[in-house]
């Protein structure tokens, strides 16, 4: 019905700006909508709704002006989280309750309070949508016997369309909270007139609500209006109104409401058009879609994203894309002194948690929170599937490609399926864990190896509230994937540092299983060995935090042989597979050069042919005898201030070069010479060779680029 841009005010503003579409404005039944729906926003106000700066509902195009609210909408935030703690659960809905009072004192109703339509933020939640939002007693825009509303959410009286009052807002109210605690509503899904029968006869489905809230939600659900309490007496029940929101909100929510506010300010790189001459190696990209705030902010019965220019004062989070941006063989106007990029295509994949992933004649990987698939060859999209919308999500053994899809109506726990890298069909369902939760935030997928899908995966029924326990209630998975059975669990503390984001790593060495996560206090990181029959244990060693940033893992780029796995500190180490002991330190004596006071001095490590790669501080590559830690031989190059090696990227090593992630780039370094050969300019921060294709793929936030590889 209309379109929503992030744009930014002449003074600086950012906002959400909403446009109504030019068909729609002409019917005046919709303009009066509007217009409701805009002097409902200013009703509430910017304390429990989005603030309203400025709008037009009479322009030839209607328009709306609001704070852009930086939070998840509370049906994501529960599909991220899982279940909120009661704690967060009585705060959310005492502050709801205000939200709504300030309606009902101005004699409006929203009639179509639901999950979708609270975002909630670290200041409290805030309500959105009013476009079926009115005056009480007025019936201009819904008439008597017939019903306007989200049918899962209605109350009894609105859905036999009689007069929805401030008690049919209490009721959907309580659906919501029902929802927040649950994961369900309180009347299940199906179809519209199967729920509108619930709705008006059924009692409320109340299983996985906390049994001191039963008692309320009840009553706010009760058939008759008369026997609902008023928002002021629920939100005495709910909640004393101590402390501030933010504290009763559990660590992943904060987190993802930490990640929106970033990403509203990570630039969005520049696009490159192909060039003209060659058209038929390319295809249309498909345009960006936007950050999810229900999608951004919604329009009455349904909202598009826009992807253009918002106007004078104003600027598009995305670029406009004509037909001539496309995917295909681009210029080489990026590139530095480095060689053509056999292609180039836009992707969306701000936050780079997984790697593209190689898989034969496909690229496979996330853009617009949807995996999708690319031509090897040519760069064009081959496939999307949307369900995989998240990097711990799904991995791959370079054959195929392993996913889980949550299931949170049911309670069943983990669906564990594999997919076909040809076209992104799902093939089979590999598993059912029926032990584990299934939100989203509750498992990761670590690696597909020799014949066994390895994730993480929190126990079903740990701890909703204290998550010093939750860290606990996490197992360590194995699972066959020809069989489909379980082969082993073992415990495995799972923290959520500031990012987010559980930062596990694994490999296989003959019959251990090397896995590396992320330090807790003075660990940097831990690695340890597991086997991979059994499960047990046999050594874990703890990495000291010898700088004040943590190294980083990348999933897929844990570098070991057959004697060691290699990883990178304040020096470079070689841990023996056998038993965990240090084979050989690096660095000790080395001088790192030009780098941030007390800051890593060493990129994780890259293997091959016995030899270990790692850039340097400012200094370039240095190759070190896998079995002694001897020094071979270091990077022959004088680094400007300005394109340094990146230490947070591992090199990539091929037959001929070694490919070195720089500040503003990629480098080739010759392995007899020691010199660079080429560089690349780039943005790009993840790299991962596709030896099949001859190709290393580099990805950044906006762009997914093929390079030759020797």
């Amino acid at each position: 019905m209309g379109t929503v841009y992030l744009a930014r005010t002449a003074g600086g503003r950012t906002v959400a700006l909403k446009t109504v579409h030019a068909r729609i404005a002409a019917d005046p039944a919709f303009r009066t909508r509007f217009r409701l729906e805009t002097d409902a926003a200013r009703v509430i106000g910017g304390q429990h709704g989005a603030a309203v700066f400025d709008a037009d509902p009479l322009a030839d195009t209607p328009w709306m002006a609001t704070e852009y609210v930086l939070g998840p909408p509370l049906d994501e935030a529960v599909t991220l989280c899982g279940p909120l703690p009661e704690p967060s659960v009585r705060a959310l809905g005492a502050a709801l309750c205000g939200a709504l009072s300030q309606l009902h004192r101005s004699d409006v109703v929203h009639r179509d309070l639901k999950p979708s339509n609270v975002m909630v933020t670290a200041y409290g939640p805030k309500v959105i949508d009013f476009g079926i939002a009115r005056a009480l007693g007025d019936d201009r825009l819904t008439r008597t016997g017939t019903a306007a509303g989200t049918p899962a959410y209605m109350s009894p009286e609105q859905a036999t369309g009689l007069e929805h009052t401030p008690a049919g807002d209490v009721f959907a109210l309580a659906g919501v909270l029902v929802f927040a605690a649950a994961a369900h509503g309180p009347f299940g899904s199906g179809r519209p007139a199967d729920l509108l029968y619930r709705v008006r006869y059924a009692e409320p489905d109340l299983t996985g609500v906390p049994a001191s809230l039963v008692p309320v939600l009840a009553r706010c659900l009760h058939k008759d209006p008369a026997q609902r309490p008023t928002t002021g007496q629920l939100a005495a029940e709910l909640h004393d109104g101590h402390g501030e929101f933010a504290d009763h909100l559990p660590p992943p929510l904060l987190a993802e409401i930490s990640r929106r506010a970033a990403e509203v300010w990570l630039p969005h790189p520049p696009r490159l058009a192909a060039p003209p001459e060659s058209p038929d190696h390319s295809s249309p990209a498909a345009a960006p879609a936007a950050v999810s705030r229900r999608k951004l902010l919604t329009m009455g019965g349904g909202s598009v994203l826009g992807v253009a220019a918002a106007g004078a004062g104003g600027w598009a989070w995305w670029d406009k894309r004509g037909a001539d941006d496309k995917a295909g063989k681009p210029s080489s106007a990026a590139a530095d002194d480095g060689p053509e990029p056999l292609w180039r295509t836009d992707i969306v994949d701000k936050w780079q948690r997984r790697l593209p992933m190689p898989l034969g004649k496909v690229v496979a990987g996330l853009s617009e929170n949807t995996l999708r698939g690319l031509d090897a060859k040519s760069g064009k999209e081959l496939w999307s599937y949307p369900l995989l919308s998240y990097g711990q999500q799904f991995t791959s053994d370079g054959k195929a490609i392993y996913g889980f899809l949550p299931d949170y109506d049911e309670g069943k726990g983990l669906s564990l399926h594999a997919f076909s890298p040809t076209d992104g069909t799902m093939v089979r369902r590999v598993a059912r864990l029926t032990g584990f939760n299934g939100s989203l935030h509750d498992a990761e997928l670590i690696a597909a190896i020799g014949g066994v899908l390895y994730l993480a995966a929190r126990k079903k029924g740990a701890s909703a509230t204290d998550y010093t326990a939750q860290a606990k209630d996490w197992c360590l998975v194995a699972v066959g994937l020809r069989s489909g059975k379980k082969l082993w669990q073992r415990p495995i503390s799972v923290a959520y540092p500031d990012n987010g984001s559980r930062a596990i790593s694994a490999t296989v060495v003959g019959k251990r299983l090397i896995v590396a996560r992320k330090g807790d206090g003075y660990a940097d990181y831990s690695v340890g060995a597991l086997d991979i029959g059994t499960g047990e244990v046999l050594w874990r060693t703890d990495i000291p935090r010898e700088r004040l940033d943590s190294s980083f893992l990348i999933p897929g780029q844990l570098a070991a042989d057959r004697q060691h796995v290699y990883v990178s500190s304040g020096r470079v180490w070689a841990l023996r597979i056998s038993d965990g002991e240090a084979a050989w330190e690096f660095g000790d004596d080395r001088s790192p050069g030009e780098i941030e006071q007390n800051g890593r001095c060493y990129s994780p490590p890259a293997v091959r042919d016995g030899v270990v790669y790692a850039a340097e501080g400012s200094h370039g590559i240095v190759a070190l005898e896998a079995t002694t830690g001897k020094l071979l031989w270091e990077e022959k190059e004088d680094f400007t201030n300005d394109d340094t090696p990146r230490l947070t990227a591992p090199p990539v090593v091929g037959e001929k070069y070694v490919y070195a992630p720089l500040t503003h780039g990629v480098s080739a370094v010759d392995r007899r010479t020691h010199r660079s050969v080429w560089t690349y300019a780039t943005p790009a921060i993840r790299f991962v060779a596709h030896e099949e294709a001859g190709q290393l793929i580099a990805a950044d936030s906006g762009t997914v680029t093929a390079l030759p590889f020797e």
